[in-house]
Protein backbone atom coordinates (compact mmCIF):
# COMPACT_ATOMS: atom_id res chain seq x y z
CA UNK A 1 0.00 0.00 0.00
CA UNK A 2 2.82 2.38 0.92
CA UNK A 3 4.57 1.47 -2.34
CA UNK A 4 1.41 2.32 -4.31
CA UNK A 5 1.21 5.70 -2.58
CA UNK A 6 4.83 6.43 -3.45
CA UNK A 7 4.28 5.42 -7.07
CA UNK A 8 1.15 7.54 -7.35
CA UNK A 9 2.99 10.52 -5.85
CA UNK A 10 5.87 10.08 -8.30
CA UNK A 11 3.42 9.79 -11.19
CA UNK A 12 1.62 12.98 -10.11
CA UNK A 13 4.99 14.78 -9.97
CA UNK A 14 5.88 13.63 -13.49
CA UNK A 15 2.49 14.80 -14.76
CA UNK A 16 2.97 18.20 -13.10
CA UNK A 17 6.42 18.64 -14.62
CA UNK A 18 5.11 17.68 -18.06
CA UNK A 19 2.31 20.21 -17.82
CA UNK A 20 4.65 22.94 -16.58
CA UNK A 21 7.14 22.33 -19.40
CA UNK A 22 4.23 22.44 -21.86
CA UNK A 23 3.20 25.80 -20.44
CA UNK A 24 6.78 27.07 -20.79
CA UNK A 25 6.68 26.11 -24.47
CA UNK A 26 3.33 27.87 -24.86
CA UNK A 27 4.76 31.03 -23.24
CA UNK A 28 7.66 31.05 -25.69
CA UNK A 29 5.43 30.52 -28.74
CA UNK A 30 2.80 33.09 -27.72
CA UNK A 31 5.51 35.54 -26.64
CA UNK A 32 7.12 35.20 -30.08
CA UNK A 33 3.80 35.89 -31.81
CA UNK A 34 3.30 39.00 -29.64
CA UNK A 35 6.90 40.18 -29.96
CA UNK A 36 6.06 43.18 -32.12
CA UNK A 37 3.14 44.24 -29.93
CA UNK A 38 3.77 47.65 -28.38
CA UNK A 39 1.95 46.72 -25.18
CA UNK A 40 2.86 43.13 -24.39
CA UNK A 41 6.12 41.49 -23.36
CA UNK A 42 7.04 37.95 -22.38
CA UNK A 43 6.77 38.64 -18.65
CA UNK A 44 3.16 39.78 -18.98
CA UNK A 45 2.42 36.87 -21.34
CA UNK A 46 3.80 34.36 -18.82
CA UNK A 47 1.83 35.91 -15.95
CA UNK A 48 -1.38 35.85 -18.03
CA UNK A 49 -0.88 32.19 -18.94
CA UNK A 50 -0.08 31.43 -15.29
CA UNK A 51 -3.31 33.12 -14.17
CA UNK A 52 -5.37 31.18 -16.71
CA UNK A 53 -3.67 27.92 -15.76
CA UNK A 54 -4.19 28.57 -12.05
CA UNK A 55 -7.87 29.26 -12.67
CA UNK A 56 -8.26 25.98 -14.61
CA UNK A 57 -6.46 24.04 -11.86
CA UNK A 58 -8.73 25.63 -9.24
CA UNK A 59 -11.78 24.45 -11.17
CA UNK A 60 -10.47 20.91 -11.70
CA UNK A 61 -9.37 20.47 -8.07
CA UNK A 62 -12.56 21.85 -6.59
CA UNK A 63 -10.87 25.02 -5.33
CA UNK A 64 -8.17 23.29 -3.28
CA UNK A 65 -5.05 24.24 -5.28
CA UNK A 66 -3.83 26.45 -8.11
CA UNK A 67 -0.28 25.08 -8.46
CA UNK A 68 1.43 22.50 -10.58
CA UNK A 69 4.59 22.83 -8.50
CA UNK A 70 5.22 23.94 -4.91
CA UNK A 71 7.22 27.15 -4.63
CA UNK A 72 10.60 26.89 -2.94
CA UNK A 73 12.88 29.79 -2.05
CA UNK A 74 15.83 27.48 -2.69
CA UNK A 75 14.53 26.71 -6.19
CA UNK A 76 14.47 30.43 -6.94
CA UNK A 77 17.72 31.56 -5.31
CA UNK A 78 19.84 28.48 -6.13
CA UNK A 79 18.66 27.49 -9.61
CA UNK A 80 16.60 30.20 -11.32
CA UNK A 81 18.22 33.50 -10.31
CA UNK A 82 21.93 32.73 -11.03
CA UNK A 83 21.62 32.34 -14.83
CA UNK A 84 19.53 35.52 -15.08
CA UNK A 85 21.98 37.72 -13.20
CA UNK A 86 25.10 36.13 -14.70
CA UNK A 87 23.81 36.57 -18.23
CA UNK A 88 22.97 40.20 -17.42
CA UNK A 89 26.59 40.82 -16.45
CA UNK A 90 27.94 38.74 -19.34
CA UNK A 91 25.89 40.56 -22.00
CA UNK A 92 26.08 44.10 -20.61
CA UNK A 93 27.77 46.78 -22.69
CA UNK A 94 30.57 47.38 -20.26
CA UNK A 95 31.76 50.73 -21.56
CA UNK A 96 28.28 52.19 -21.25
CA UNK A 97 27.83 50.56 -17.84
CA UNK A 98 31.08 51.87 -16.39
CA UNK A 99 30.72 55.25 -18.08
CA UNK A 100 27.58 55.72 -15.97
CA UNK A 101 28.93 53.71 -13.04
CA UNK A 102 28.69 56.52 -10.46
CA UNK A 103 25.11 57.31 -11.46
CA UNK A 104 24.21 53.61 -11.40
CA UNK A 105 25.73 53.23 -7.92
CA UNK A 106 23.88 56.36 -6.76
CA UNK A 107 20.57 54.95 -7.95
CA UNK A 108 21.24 51.29 -7.10
CA UNK A 109 22.85 51.65 -3.67
CA UNK A 110 22.05 55.09 -2.24
CA UNK A 111 18.64 55.21 -3.92
CA UNK A 112 17.72 51.77 -2.61
CA UNK A 113 18.62 52.84 0.92
CA UNK A 114 16.44 55.95 0.57
CA UNK A 115 13.52 53.90 -0.78
CA UNK A 116 14.07 51.29 1.95
CA UNK A 117 13.86 53.98 4.63
CA UNK A 118 10.69 55.56 3.24
CA UNK A 119 8.86 52.24 2.67
CA UNK A 120 9.88 50.84 6.08
CA UNK A 121 8.93 54.03 7.93
CA UNK A 122 5.64 54.39 6.07
CA UNK A 123 4.72 50.74 6.61
CA UNK A 124 5.55 50.96 10.32
CA UNK A 125 3.41 54.03 10.88
CA UNK A 126 0.43 53.06 8.71
CA UNK A 127 0.15 49.29 9.20
CA UNK A 128 0.24 49.55 13.00
CA UNK A 129 -2.85 51.78 12.83
CA UNK A 130 -4.60 49.28 10.55
CA UNK A 131 -4.05 46.35 12.95
CA UNK A 132 -3.24 43.85 10.22
CA UNK A 133 -1.60 41.32 12.54
CA UNK A 134 1.38 40.65 14.76
CA UNK A 135 4.31 42.11 12.84
CA UNK A 136 7.63 42.87 14.53
CA UNK A 137 10.18 45.57 13.76
CA UNK A 138 12.18 43.06 11.69
CA UNK A 139 9.09 42.42 9.56
CA UNK A 140 8.61 46.12 8.85
CA UNK A 141 12.27 46.51 7.88
CA UNK A 142 11.95 43.40 5.69
CA UNK A 143 8.96 45.03 3.96
CA UNK A 144 11.24 47.95 3.10
CA UNK A 145 13.78 45.64 1.44
CA UNK A 146 11.11 43.54 -0.31
CA UNK A 147 9.49 46.54 -1.98
CA UNK A 148 12.76 48.31 -2.73
CA UNK A 149 13.83 45.47 -5.06
CA UNK A 150 13.08 46.45 -8.66
CA UNK A 151 12.52 43.89 -11.39
CA UNK A 152 15.51 44.09 -13.74
CA UNK A 153 14.16 41.07 -15.67
CA UNK A 154 11.01 42.86 -16.82
CA UNK A 155 12.96 46.08 -17.38
CA UNK A 156 15.20 44.32 -19.88
CA UNK A 157 12.12 43.45 -21.90
CA UNK A 158 10.47 46.89 -21.95
CA UNK A 159 13.60 48.96 -22.67
CA UNK A 160 15.66 48.69 -25.85
CA UNK A 161 19.44 48.79 -25.57
CA UNK A 162 19.83 50.29 -29.07
CA UNK A 163 16.97 52.81 -29.04
CA UNK A 164 17.52 54.13 -25.50
CA UNK A 165 21.12 53.23 -24.58
CA UNK A 166 21.45 55.72 -21.72
CA UNK A 167 18.12 54.77 -20.12
CA UNK A 168 18.78 51.06 -20.63
CA UNK A 169 22.22 51.34 -19.03
CA UNK A 170 20.95 53.34 -16.06
CA UNK A 171 17.76 51.37 -15.33
CA UNK A 172 19.34 47.97 -16.00
CA UNK A 173 22.50 48.73 -14.01
CA UNK A 174 20.46 50.20 -11.19
CA UNK A 175 18.20 47.13 -11.21
CA UNK A 176 21.09 44.71 -10.75
CA UNK A 177 22.82 46.78 -8.04
CA UNK A 178 19.40 47.39 -6.48
CA UNK A 179 18.63 43.66 -6.31
CA UNK A 180 22.01 42.99 -4.75
CA UNK A 181 21.58 45.84 -2.26
CA UNK A 182 18.10 44.64 -1.31
CA UNK A 183 19.25 41.06 -0.73
CA UNK A 184 22.28 42.23 1.28
CA UNK A 185 20.02 44.47 3.38
CA UNK A 186 17.54 41.63 3.84
CA UNK A 187 20.24 39.22 5.01
CA UNK A 188 21.77 41.87 7.27
CA UNK A 189 18.39 42.53 8.89
CA UNK A 190 17.79 38.83 9.49
CA UNK A 191 21.20 38.39 11.12
CA UNK A 192 20.69 41.11 13.76
CA UNK A 193 18.59 41.27 16.90
CA UNK A 194 16.35 44.24 16.13
CA UNK A 195 14.24 44.17 19.29
CA UNK A 196 16.42 46.90 20.80
CA UNK A 197 17.73 49.21 18.09
CA UNK A 198 20.35 51.76 19.12
CA UNK A 199 23.20 53.65 17.48
CA UNK A 200 25.60 50.74 17.92
CA UNK A 201 23.20 48.33 16.21
CA UNK A 202 22.67 50.80 13.36
CA UNK A 203 26.44 51.19 12.87
CA UNK A 204 26.89 47.41 12.89
CA UNK A 205 24.12 47.11 10.30
CA UNK A 206 25.80 49.68 8.03
CA UNK A 207 29.20 48.07 8.54
CA UNK A 208 27.84 44.62 7.77
CA UNK A 209 26.16 45.97 4.65
CA UNK A 210 29.38 47.60 3.36
CA UNK A 211 31.37 44.46 4.19
CA UNK A 212 28.98 42.17 2.32
CA UNK A 213 28.82 44.54 -0.64
CA UNK A 214 32.62 44.78 -0.97
CA UNK A 215 33.51 41.14 -0.33
CA UNK A 216 30.77 39.92 -2.68
CA UNK A 217 32.17 42.06 -5.51
CA UNK A 218 35.74 40.93 -4.83
CA UNK A 219 34.69 37.25 -4.86
CA UNK A 220 32.96 37.66 -8.23
CA UNK A 221 35.99 39.38 -9.76
CA UNK A 222 38.31 36.71 -8.34
CA UNK A 223 36.20 33.85 -9.77
CA UNK A 224 36.12 35.51 -13.20
CA UNK A 225 39.89 36.11 -13.22
CA UNK A 226 40.58 32.57 -12.03
CA UNK A 227 38.55 31.09 -14.89
CA UNK A 228 40.38 33.32 -17.39
CA UNK A 229 43.80 32.34 -16.02
CA UNK A 230 43.06 28.59 -16.05
CA UNK A 231 41.68 28.59 -19.59
CA UNK A 232 44.50 30.84 -20.85
CA UNK A 233 47.27 28.71 -19.34
CA UNK A 234 45.86 25.26 -20.07
CA UNK A 235 43.99 26.20 -23.27
CA UNK A 236 41.27 23.59 -23.05
CA UNK A 237 40.10 24.20 -26.61
CA UNK A 238 43.22 22.51 -27.96
CA UNK A 239 41.66 19.26 -26.79
CA UNK A 240 37.97 19.86 -26.20
CA UNK A 241 35.60 22.78 -26.70
CA UNK A 242 33.17 21.06 -24.34
CA UNK A 243 35.64 21.42 -21.48
CA UNK A 244 35.91 25.16 -22.03
CA UNK A 245 32.16 25.64 -22.02
CA UNK A 246 31.69 23.38 -19.01
CA UNK A 247 34.43 25.17 -17.05
CA UNK A 248 32.94 28.61 -17.73
CA UNK A 249 29.46 27.50 -16.66
CA UNK A 250 30.70 25.71 -13.54
CA UNK A 251 33.05 28.52 -12.47
CA UNK A 252 30.22 31.03 -12.80
CA UNK A 253 27.88 28.85 -10.75
CA UNK A 254 30.64 28.12 -8.22
CA UNK A 255 31.07 31.86 -7.60
CA UNK A 256 27.36 32.13 -6.83
CA UNK A 257 27.34 29.13 -4.50
CA UNK A 258 30.50 30.27 -2.71
CA UNK A 259 28.78 33.59 -1.99
CA UNK A 260 25.75 31.69 -0.64
CA UNK A 261 28.04 29.49 1.47
CA UNK A 262 29.64 32.52 3.14
CA UNK A 263 26.33 34.44 3.44
CA UNK A 264 27.39 37.12 0.93
CA UNK A 265 25.39 38.75 -1.86
CA UNK A 266 25.40 36.01 -4.48
CA UNK A 267 23.63 38.34 -6.95
CA UNK A 268 26.46 40.87 -6.84
CA UNK A 269 29.10 38.13 -6.98
CA UNK A 270 27.76 36.38 -10.06
CA UNK A 271 27.03 39.70 -11.82
CA UNK A 272 30.65 40.89 -11.56
CA UNK A 273 31.84 37.38 -12.39
CA UNK A 274 29.88 37.70 -15.64
CA UNK A 275 31.45 41.09 -16.42
CA UNK A 276 34.99 39.82 -15.80
CA UNK A 277 34.39 36.62 -17.79
CA UNK A 278 33.10 38.61 -20.76
CA UNK A 279 36.17 40.88 -20.64
CA UNK A 280 38.86 38.20 -20.21
CA UNK A 281 37.71 34.56 -20.26
CA UNK A 282 35.44 34.84 -23.30
CA UNK A 283 38.38 35.94 -25.49
CA UNK A 284 40.56 33.02 -24.40
CA UNK A 285 38.31 30.30 -25.83
CA UNK A 286 37.73 29.02 -29.36
CA UNK A 287 35.19 30.47 -31.76
CA UNK A 288 32.94 27.45 -31.21
CA UNK A 289 33.10 27.97 -27.45
CA UNK A 290 32.28 31.66 -27.82
CA UNK A 291 29.17 30.93 -29.84
CA UNK A 292 28.11 28.11 -27.54
CA UNK A 293 28.58 30.03 -24.29
CA UNK A 294 26.80 33.11 -25.61
CA UNK A 295 23.70 31.14 -26.57
CA UNK A 296 23.84 28.80 -23.56
CA UNK A 297 23.89 31.63 -21.02
CA UNK A 298 21.15 33.53 -22.88
CA UNK A 299 18.95 30.42 -23.15
CA UNK A 300 19.27 29.46 -19.49
CA UNK A 301 18.45 33.04 -18.48
CA UNK A 302 15.45 33.18 -20.80
CA UNK A 303 13.94 29.91 -19.51
CA UNK A 304 14.46 30.96 -15.88
CA UNK A 305 12.70 34.29 -16.48
CA UNK A 306 9.67 32.62 -18.07
CA UNK A 307 9.55 29.99 -15.32
CA UNK A 308 9.45 32.64 -12.59
CA UNK A 309 6.67 34.73 -14.10
CA UNK A 310 4.60 31.68 -15.01
CA UNK A 311 4.71 30.51 -11.39
CA UNK A 312 3.91 33.99 -10.03
CA UNK A 313 0.78 34.00 -12.21
CA UNK A 314 -0.39 30.66 -10.80
CA UNK A 315 0.52 31.60 -7.23
CA UNK A 316 -1.66 34.71 -7.46
CA UNK A 317 -4.68 32.37 -7.20
CA UNK A 318 -3.39 30.34 -4.24
CA UNK A 319 -6.63 29.65 -2.38
CA UNK A 320 -4.93 28.89 0.97
CA UNK A 321 -3.49 32.38 1.36
CA UNK A 322 -6.67 34.10 0.22
CA UNK A 323 -8.76 32.07 2.70
CA UNK A 324 -6.75 33.52 5.58
CA UNK A 325 -7.40 37.12 4.46
CA UNK A 326 -10.95 36.55 3.22
CA UNK A 327 -12.39 37.77 6.52
CA UNK A 328 -10.92 41.24 5.92
CA UNK A 329 -10.60 41.83 2.16
CA UNK A 330 -10.75 45.58 2.68
CA UNK A 331 -7.57 45.55 4.72
CA UNK A 332 -5.79 43.49 2.08
CA UNK A 333 -6.76 46.00 -0.61
CA UNK A 334 -5.76 48.87 1.69
CA UNK A 335 -2.34 47.35 2.40
CA UNK A 336 -1.72 46.82 -1.33
CA UNK A 337 -2.74 50.42 -2.11
CA UNK A 338 -0.50 51.80 0.64
CA UNK A 339 2.45 49.76 -0.61
CA UNK A 340 1.93 51.03 -4.16
CA UNK A 341 1.78 54.60 -2.86
CA UNK A 342 4.97 54.11 -0.86
CA UNK A 343 6.66 52.69 -3.98
CA UNK A 344 5.75 55.78 -6.00
CA UNK A 345 6.91 58.18 -3.28
CA UNK A 346 10.02 56.20 -2.32
CA UNK A 347 11.28 56.00 -5.89
CA UNK A 348 10.54 59.65 -6.67
CA UNK A 349 12.38 60.64 -3.48
CA UNK A 350 15.70 59.48 -4.90
CA UNK A 351 15.40 59.49 -8.72
CA UNK A 352 14.96 63.23 -9.14
CA UNK A 353 17.37 64.48 -6.42
CA UNK A 354 20.09 61.96 -7.34
CA UNK A 355 19.65 62.77 -11.06
CA UNK A 356 20.34 66.41 -10.19
CA UNK A 357 23.53 65.43 -8.36
CA UNK A 358 24.56 63.18 -11.24
CA UNK A 359 24.04 65.98 -13.76
CA UNK A 360 26.53 68.13 -11.87
CA UNK A 361 29.27 65.68 -12.86
CA UNK A 362 28.41 65.61 -16.57
CA UNK A 363 30.51 67.56 -19.05
CA UNK A 364 28.02 68.16 -21.88
CA UNK A 365 24.24 68.64 -22.03
CA UNK A 366 23.95 65.44 -24.12
CA UNK A 367 25.22 63.35 -21.20
CA UNK A 368 22.87 64.85 -18.63
CA UNK A 369 19.62 63.18 -17.60
CA UNK A 370 16.84 65.54 -18.61
CA UNK A 371 13.47 65.71 -16.88
CA UNK A 372 11.68 63.47 -19.40
CA UNK A 373 14.36 60.80 -19.03
CA UNK A 374 14.08 61.07 -15.25
CA UNK A 375 10.34 60.44 -15.50
CA UNK A 376 10.98 57.31 -17.61
CA UNK A 377 13.64 56.08 -15.14
CA UNK A 378 11.23 56.67 -12.26
CA UNK A 379 8.39 54.84 -14.02
CA UNK A 380 10.40 51.88 -15.39
CA UNK A 381 11.85 51.19 -11.94
CA UNK A 382 8.42 50.87 -10.33
CA UNK A 383 8.02 47.30 -11.59
CA UNK A 384 8.35 44.68 -8.86
CA UNK A 385 8.96 41.03 -9.66
CA UNK A 386 10.49 37.72 -8.71
CA UNK A 387 13.03 38.98 -6.17
CA UNK A 388 10.26 40.72 -4.19
CA UNK A 389 8.14 37.56 -4.25
CA UNK A 390 11.03 35.33 -3.17
CA UNK A 391 12.03 37.65 -0.31
CA UNK A 392 8.40 37.88 0.84
CA UNK A 393 8.09 34.09 0.89
CA UNK A 394 11.36 33.83 2.80
CA UNK A 395 10.20 36.32 5.44
CA UNK A 396 6.51 35.50 5.82
CA UNK A 397 6.01 31.82 4.91
CA UNK A 398 7.41 28.35 5.25
CA UNK A 399 7.53 26.43 1.99
CA UNK A 400 5.05 28.87 0.48
CA UNK A 401 2.35 28.41 3.17
CA UNK A 402 1.23 30.42 6.16
CA UNK A 403 -1.73 30.45 8.52
CA UNK A 404 -0.86 33.71 10.30
CA UNK A 405 -3.18 36.55 9.34
CA UNK A 406 -0.54 39.29 9.18
CA UNK A 407 1.86 37.14 7.18
CA UNK A 408 -0.88 36.05 4.77
CA UNK A 409 -1.90 39.67 4.18
CA UNK A 410 1.71 40.60 3.38
CA UNK A 411 2.09 37.68 0.97
CA UNK A 412 -1.16 38.39 -0.89
CA UNK A 413 -0.36 42.11 -0.94
CA UNK A 414 3.09 41.40 -2.34
CA UNK A 415 1.61 39.27 -5.12
CA UNK A 416 -1.00 41.96 -5.84
CA UNK A 417 1.67 44.67 -6.07
CA UNK A 418 3.86 42.48 -8.31
CA UNK A 419 0.97 41.68 -10.66
CA UNK A 420 -0.26 45.28 -10.77
CA UNK A 421 3.19 46.80 -11.32
CA UNK A 422 4.24 44.22 -13.92
CA UNK A 423 1.03 44.48 -15.92
CA UNK A 424 0.09 48.16 -15.55
CA UNK A 425 3.53 49.78 -15.27
CA UNK A 426 5.02 47.26 -17.72
CA UNK A 427 2.27 47.85 -20.29
CA UNK A 428 2.64 51.61 -20.06
CA UNK A 429 6.45 51.82 -20.20
CA UNK A 430 6.89 51.43 -23.97
CA UNK A 431 4.12 53.93 -24.86
CA UNK A 432 5.52 56.34 -22.25
CA UNK A 433 8.98 56.15 -23.83
CA UNK A 434 7.52 56.76 -27.30
CA UNK A 435 5.55 59.71 -25.96
CA UNK A 436 8.33 61.39 -24.00
CA UNK A 437 11.33 60.29 -26.06
CA UNK A 438 10.37 59.83 -29.73
CA UNK A 439 12.93 58.00 -31.83
CA UNK A 440 13.85 61.09 -33.84
CA UNK A 441 15.08 62.77 -30.67
CA UNK A 442 17.00 59.70 -29.56
CA UNK A 443 19.27 59.46 -32.58
CA UNK A 444 21.66 62.11 -31.27
CA UNK A 445 22.06 60.44 -27.89
CA UNK A 446 22.52 57.03 -29.51
CA UNK A 447 25.44 58.30 -31.57
CA UNK A 448 27.03 59.68 -28.39
CA UNK A 449 26.52 56.93 -25.88
CA UNK A 450 25.93 53.63 -27.66
CA UNK A 451 28.43 51.04 -28.78
CA UNK A 452 27.86 47.49 -30.01
CA UNK A 453 30.24 45.77 -27.62
CA UNK A 454 28.61 42.72 -26.12
CA UNK A 455 28.30 39.05 -27.04
CA UNK A 456 24.81 39.86 -28.34
CA UNK A 457 26.50 41.30 -31.45
CA UNK A 458 28.86 38.40 -31.94
CA UNK A 459 30.73 39.74 -34.96
CA UNK A 460 32.18 42.60 -32.88
CA UNK A 461 34.40 41.60 -29.93
CA UNK A 462 33.47 42.68 -26.44
CA UNK A 463 34.63 46.12 -25.35
CA UNK A 464 36.38 46.37 -28.65
CA UNK A 465 35.18 49.66 -30.08
CA UNK A 466 34.51 53.14 -28.94
CA UNK A 467 37.71 53.21 -26.91
CA UNK A 468 39.42 56.57 -26.91
CA UNK A 469 42.73 56.73 -28.71
CA UNK A 470 45.87 57.85 -26.93
CA UNK A 471 45.95 61.01 -29.03
CA UNK A 472 42.37 61.85 -28.10
CA UNK A 473 43.10 61.28 -24.43
CA UNK A 474 46.22 63.41 -24.58
CA UNK A 475 44.38 66.17 -26.41
CA UNK A 476 41.55 65.97 -23.90
CA UNK A 477 43.96 66.26 -21.00
CA UNK A 478 45.55 69.36 -22.52
CA UNK A 479 42.17 71.03 -22.91
CA UNK A 480 40.97 70.36 -19.36
CA UNK A 481 40.11 73.73 -17.79
CA UNK A 482 41.36 74.55 -14.30
CA UNK A 483 38.38 74.09 -11.93
CA UNK A 484 37.46 77.33 -10.21
CA UNK A 485 34.37 76.14 -8.37
CA UNK A 486 32.80 72.99 -6.98
CA UNK A 487 30.49 72.74 -9.99
CA UNK A 488 33.45 73.02 -12.40
CA UNK A 489 35.41 70.52 -10.35
CA UNK A 490 32.57 68.00 -10.54
CA UNK A 491 32.17 68.58 -14.28
CA UNK A 492 35.91 68.36 -15.11
CA UNK A 493 36.50 65.66 -17.77
CA UNK A 494 37.65 62.41 -16.21
CA UNK A 495 39.20 60.73 -19.23
CA UNK A 496 42.42 60.34 -17.28
CA UNK A 497 40.76 57.73 -15.06
CA UNK A 498 39.79 55.67 -18.10
CA UNK A 499 43.26 56.28 -19.55
CA UNK A 500 45.04 54.97 -16.45
CA UNK A 501 42.74 51.95 -16.23
CA UNK A 502 43.51 51.05 -19.86
CA UNK A 503 47.21 51.42 -19.24
CA UNK A 504 46.98 49.16 -16.18
CA UNK A 505 44.73 46.67 -17.99
CA UNK A 506 47.04 46.49 -21.01
CA UNK A 507 50.24 46.32 -18.97
CA UNK A 508 49.27 43.87 -16.23
CA UNK A 509 45.78 42.38 -16.44
CA UNK A 510 45.39 41.28 -20.05
CA UNK A 511 48.93 39.87 -20.44
CA UNK A 512 48.20 37.66 -17.42
CA UNK A 513 44.52 36.84 -17.88
CA UNK A 514 44.10 37.22 -21.62
CA UNK A 515 41.47 39.22 -23.43
CA UNK A 516 40.97 40.81 -26.80
CA UNK A 517 44.28 41.35 -28.55
CA UNK A 518 46.37 39.89 -25.73
CA UNK A 519 46.03 36.13 -26.20
CA UNK A 520 49.17 34.65 -27.84
CA UNK A 521 48.50 33.45 -31.37
CA UNK A 522 48.71 29.67 -31.72
CA UNK A 523 47.56 27.75 -34.82
CA UNK A 524 43.97 26.75 -34.11
CA UNK A 525 43.79 29.09 -31.11
CA UNK A 526 40.83 31.38 -30.38
CA UNK A 527 42.81 34.50 -31.32
CA UNK A 528 42.34 35.75 -34.84
CA UNK A 529 45.28 37.33 -36.68
CA UNK A 530 43.29 40.56 -37.02
CA UNK A 531 43.34 41.12 -33.28
CA UNK A 532 46.98 40.21 -32.56
CA UNK A 533 48.86 42.62 -30.23
CA UNK A 534 49.77 45.88 -31.93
Amino acid sequence: MALLNILSTDYAGVVSINLFVTLLCACIIIGHLLEENRWMNESITAIAIGLCTGFVILLTTGGTSSHLLVFSEDLFFIYLLPPIIFNAGFQVKKKQFFRNFMTIMLFGAVGTLISFGIVSLGATQLFKKMDIGDLEIGDYLAIGTIFSATDSVCTLQVLNQDETPLLYSLVFGEGVVNDATSVVLFNAIQSFDLTHINSATALKLVGNFLYLFTISTVLGVFAGLLSAYIIRKLYFGRHSTDREVALMILMAYLSYMMAELFDLSAILTVFFCGIVMSHYTWHNVTENSRTTTKHTFATLSFISEIFIFLYVGMDALDIEKWKVVSTSPGKSVGVSSILLGLLLVGRAAFVFPLSFLSNLTKKTPGEKINLKQQVVIWWAGLIRGAVSVALAYKQFTRSGYTQLRGNAIMITSTITVVLFSTVVFGLMTKPLIRLLLPHSKLSRSISISSEPSSPKSFTIPLLGNGQDSEADIAAGSRNVPRPTSLRMLLSTPSKSVHHYWRKFDDAFMRPMFGGRGFTPFIPGSPTERSVRPW
